[in-house]
Parts: C-alpha cells; structure tokens; sequence
C-alpha cells in the first residue's frame, strides 16, 4: 500500500502527486509494480488519476493549484538563491538548505521560504541569534523569504525523530551552500533514504561557500572562551522566552516543536510535525473503513 500512502500523505497539503513521485516516495523495486498497485487502487476507487496525477479526491481545482504553486516555486527560486547566498556568509554557518513547500516545487501567496541550517560546532546559537537579529532589524521581522526555524549543529547531525515526516524533509531538502557539510548529513541520515529507496539526494547543485571578509574576522576575533559563555548564555535565554511564550504547548509538545539543545534548535510552535502525522492517521482510519484495508500507522 506504499503508492496509497504517498498520494493521502501528500494529499495533506492538498498537492496530487505524479507516478514518478509516487515511486520516489515508495519503496517498489520497479515501476511494473507501482503501475499494478496504482490500477488496482483506481479500479477499486480508492484514488482518482486526473491529466497524470493521482489524489484521494476527483477534483481538477487540485491539479489546477499545483500546477499554478509549481510554477510559483520556479518563479522564487532565483530569489532563495540570493537569499541562501546571504545565510552562508552569515558566521559559523557551513551548510544553507531550502526545506518546507518550496523544496517540494511549491509555492503560493500565503507560503514562507523556510531555510535548514547547518552551523559549525559550539556556535549554532550565535548563528542563530545573528539570523534572527537581522531579520528583526533589517526585515522587520518578516519570515516571508527568511524563515530560518531549524538549526542544527555539525557535532551532531543525524535527526533523532525518524519517521515519515521527517524522512520526507530530510530527502526533499534542496542543498544551496556548504557541500561537505550536506553531504555528512545525508551520510549520517541515511536511514530516511532507506525509507525511500527511490529517492535520490541533490548533491550535485550545492554550491561551495566562500565568507565575506567581515564574517571571517568575526570567527577568527571571537575569544573561545567569550564564545562558549554565549552560546550557553544565548541557548539559555532563547529557551526562557520559549517557555513562556509558548507556555499553552504541553511539556512533550514543546519539547519536540520548540527543542533546543547544544547540537538543535527548533521553531516550530505549531507542531506540524505532529499534526501532519495525527491527520495522515486520520486518513489512514477513513481508508480502513470505507474500504476494509490494513494502513500501518505513522508516528511522530
């Protein structure tokens, strides 16, 4: 049931899905048994196959937004490269990727350009806190093409939740900046490629980062020992605004949403991670019922 799967997984975004990224996000060994399981599900009515994409709903007003939203995304593409290129000359930071819709080919009015950052190790949080001060001074705060929410440092890349989302992120990121840094990463993630065989990482676009004169003062000036008291002081500090900030988010919801540790940091009050999985579930029990199959649940 893995091309059943992909279509309600990626139904949550309202997004049908071609037969080739079905197959990507499956572990069929060949496109004959894809092409057997895609028949049986459409003879059966489980899924609708509408002008090459297949979706749990018979509606064209899907196909007609994802073709606008993949155009949309080539449109901005050019512009998340500008704005990769100025979060890798920012300090400490080795590896610049674009995660979330754009990174899948989509993109629309009310969508963020969110950013995976990967920073040298002890300094994530002063990476962190020279990004998010900038786009508070310089942008106002917007998150619209500066979405940076998810830090992790290179002394400790390999995501600790594996599950469907996070393996769909991990092999749906698009490397912009830091080669050497992506590619560790993909080396010491690649459980989630085991859990989709068929899909390929992108190595091949990263682009090697070269620091403005500014950026490289600023790691070579710094005192270690200044250093290490702001990370602490700053991880800290974050963390207590967090908590009360976000005090209405159970314990075990902020600890996975809003995660903070030397090696982490996560900002994601909204718990899509959960979320996502909970409706994918949800999905899984109306398929169950309504036509007697056997899903096996995800989890967070």
């Amino acid at each position: 049931m893995d091309a059943l799967k992909a279509i309600l997984y990626y139904s949550i975004f309202k997004y049908p899905i071609t037969r080739l990224e079905i197959f990507e996000y499956s572990n069929y060994s060949d496109l004959k048994d894809l092409d057997l399981h895609l028949s049986n599900l459409l003879e059966q009515g489980i899924v609708y196959e509408i002008n090459g994409f297949y979706s749990d709903k018979n509606d064209i007003n899907l196909i007609n937004r994802r073709i606008s939203g993949n155009k949309m995304a080539q449109q901005m593409m050019p512009k998340a490269c500008k704005v990769s290129r100025l979060i890798s000359n920012f300090p400490f930071v080795q590896c610049v990727c674009l995660s979330g819709g754009l990174s899948k080919g989509y993109y629309d009015e009310d969508s963020d350009m969110d950013f995976f950052i990967i920073t040298k190790k002890n300094r994530l949080w002063i990476a962190r806190t020279l990004l998010v001060l900038y786009k508070k001074i310089f942008l106002f705060n917007s998150k619209k093409h500066f979405c940076v929410n998810y830090f992790i440092s290179s002394n400790n890349l390999k995501i600790e939740e594996q599950n469907i989302f996070t393996a769909t992120e991990i092999t749906s990121l698009i490397p912009i900046y830091g080669e050497q840094a992506y590619e560790s990463f993909i080396k010491e993630n690649q459980w989630a490629f085991n859990y989709y065989p068929n899909k390929k990482n992108n190595l091949f676009s990263v682009n090697h980062i070269k620091k403005t004169i500014l950026s490289k003062y600023v790691e070579l000036l710094l005192n270690p020992s200044i250093i290490l008291y702001l990370e602490r002081f700053l991880k800290k500090i974050t963390f207590k605004i967090w908590q009360i900030k976000f005090k209405h988010l159970k314990k075990t919801e902020f600890d996975l949403a809003m995660k903070s540790t030397e090696d982490v940091s996560k900002h994601h009050p909204q718990n899509f991670q959960k979320k996502v999985i909970n409706t994918l579930n949800e999905k899984f029990s109306l398929m169950e019922g309504k036509f007697n199959l056997q899903l096996k649940k995800e989890y967070a």
